[in-house]
Parts: C-alpha cells; sequence; structure tokens
C-alpha cells in the first residue's frame, strides 16, 4: 500500500496537467455539442421537410455509429481531402458532433412535452413564431431536458478518455505513457481512475445542484 501511495504521488503532477486537456476536451465539445443540438433538435421539431430529413439522417448516423469509428475518421480519413487535426481537436470535433446528435433528441423531447397551446397563445398575443419559439418554448425545453442534458455531460466526460488512442496528451493518454515506462498498468490506471471518479463525482454534485434549482416537475 505504502508503495502504490508513493507510486501514485510520484506520478501525480503529470496526471494532473494531463486531466487539464481532458477538461478542455469535455468542455469545448460539450459546449459545441450544446448550440449545434439545437440546432439540430429545432430542425427536426420546426425545420421544413428537407431540414427535417437532414437533421434526422445526421442525429441517426451519429447515434448509430461508435464513436472511436467517428474519432478514426476525423482523424485518419479527413487528412486524405486535405483537413488535418491535432489528436485533441480531432477528439473535440468528433465527441462534439457526437454528443449534438444526443442532446438534439434531448431538447426534441423537452419540445414534445410542451402542449402546443403555448404556441398558439403565443402566436394570438401577436408573438412571432420565433420569437414564441426562442421566449417561450426554449427554456421550457431545456429545463424539461435537463436530467437526461446531465446525464449526457456526464457521460462525455468519461467518453473523453477515447481520444488516447489517436494520440492525445489526455489523462488517459498520460497513463498509457506511465505504464509503457514503468510497466505497472495497474497501479497507473487506477490511480487514473480514482482521478476520473473524483471528476464525475465534482460534476454530479454541480449538476444535481443545477437540476435541484431549474428542473420542472412533470
Amino acid at each position: 500500500m505504502e508503495s502504490f501511495l508513493q507510486f501514485a504521488w510520484q506520478n501525480l503532477p503529470s496526471l494532473l496537467k494531463a486531466t487539464e486537456y481532458t477538461l478542455l476536451i469535455w468542455i469545448v465539445s460539450v459546449v459545441f455539442g450544446f448550440f449545434f443540438g439545437w440546432l439540430l433538435a429545432l430542425g427536426r421539431y420546426y425545420g421544413h421537410r428537407s431540414i427535417k430529413i437532414a437533421s434526422v439522417a445526421y442525429i441517426e448516423l451519429f447515434r448509430g455509429t461508435p464513436m472511436l469509428v467517428q474519432l478514426f475518421v476525423v482523424y485518419m480519413g479527413l487528412p486524405h481531402i486535405g483537413l488535418v487535426f491535432s489528436p485533441n481537436w480531432a477528439a473535440i470535433i468528433a465527441i462534439g458532433l457526437n454528443t449534438a446528435a444526443y442532446q438534439a433528441e434531448y431538447f426534441r423531447g423537452g419540445f414534445k412535452a410542451i402542449k402546443s397551446g403555448q404556441m398558439e397563445s403565443a402566436r394570438a398575443i401577436g408573438m412571432k413564431r420565433i420569437k414564441a419559439i426562442r421566449y417561450i418554448i426554449m427554456p421550457q425545453a431545456f429545463r424539461i431536458a435537463l436530467p437526461q442534458w446531465s446525464n449526457e455531460l456526464i457521460l462525455e466526460l468519461k467518453y473523453t478518455s477515447i481520444a488516447f488512442t489517436v494520440g492525445a496528451q489526455e489523462l488517459m493518454g498520460q497513463a498509457k505513457i506511465i505504464g509503457s515506462n514503468t510497466f505497472q498498468y495497474f497501479q497507473i490506471f487506477l490511480v487514473a481512475a480514482i482521478i476520473y471518479l473524483v471528476l464525475v463525482g465534482m460534476v454530479t454534485l454541480l449538476l444535481d445542484q443545477v437540476e435541484h434549482r431549474y428542473a420542472l416537475i412533470q
């Protein structure tokens, strides 16, 4: 036990530095997915036929294929058409595109839960359709979708670990490097798992507070 603690303490600084990249990948990808997810949800629920078809096609493509495959396409496939990304940016793009599809479905579920009479009432008092969606429908849809959306954020934090497969120097990637150098794979991956557990716990507590304050009771 003492040797494990000493080993963990020695490697903790480099793992924490790599954790910064993990958090960067996670934050940027989920923020991108948040805004793109809204566009997809709006397109699928309120868009014209062609926009609905395009939104559905995108959502089903990214929900129906593994994120790891999507990451390899971005990092290894796109260079064939001249689009080259660093490992970190490839991970951000792949995770962001993937989570956008899932977030879109949560937001669409929020739209479906809102009674149609609210839109009719807004139009009856003179609000334009786009303003009614922006100021009446979307805030309620988000609050309805908040529990599922929070779970998606936690999942994406853990999914950042796939970035090591393309050489990103995030937490999992750094743990793999240390393991290769020391051959103490069990110990280093156990330390990495503890760091992930702490991160997920902190994010869960924060999101629980947000849900408690803003979620609607249906």
